[in-house]
């Protein structure tokens, strides 16, 4: 159901291309590109070249890596799942 000047299907067409969107920005964050470094960005120790060859423009170390998955993101943005009233407060 679509209402004003919208046609039917506009808010899933919408939904879908947000979707669309984030994963294209999740699949570029996680695969490196460019040459690999020989030392690790955050703390200077040396990438082995197994690491570097396994995944061409590696940045960082095995440890450092480990630590960035373990951090918790934060994310701002639009709670899509709450009621109108939950958006309101």
């Amino acid at each position: 159901m679509a209402g004003g000047w919208a046609r039917d299907g506009a808010v899933q067409d919408q939904i879908e291309d947000s979707i669309k969107d984030e994963l294209a920005r999740m699949r570029a964050r996680s695969q490196p590109k460019g040459e690999s470094l020989a030392h690790c960005a955050e703390c200077d120790e040396e990438i082995p070249e197994a690491r570097r060859q396994a995944i061409p423009g590696v940045k960082i170390c095995i440890d450092c890596a480990s630590e960035r998955a373990g951090r918790v993101q934060q994310r701002g943005g639009i709670n899509r799942r709450g009621s109108k009233d939950s958006q309101l407060k």
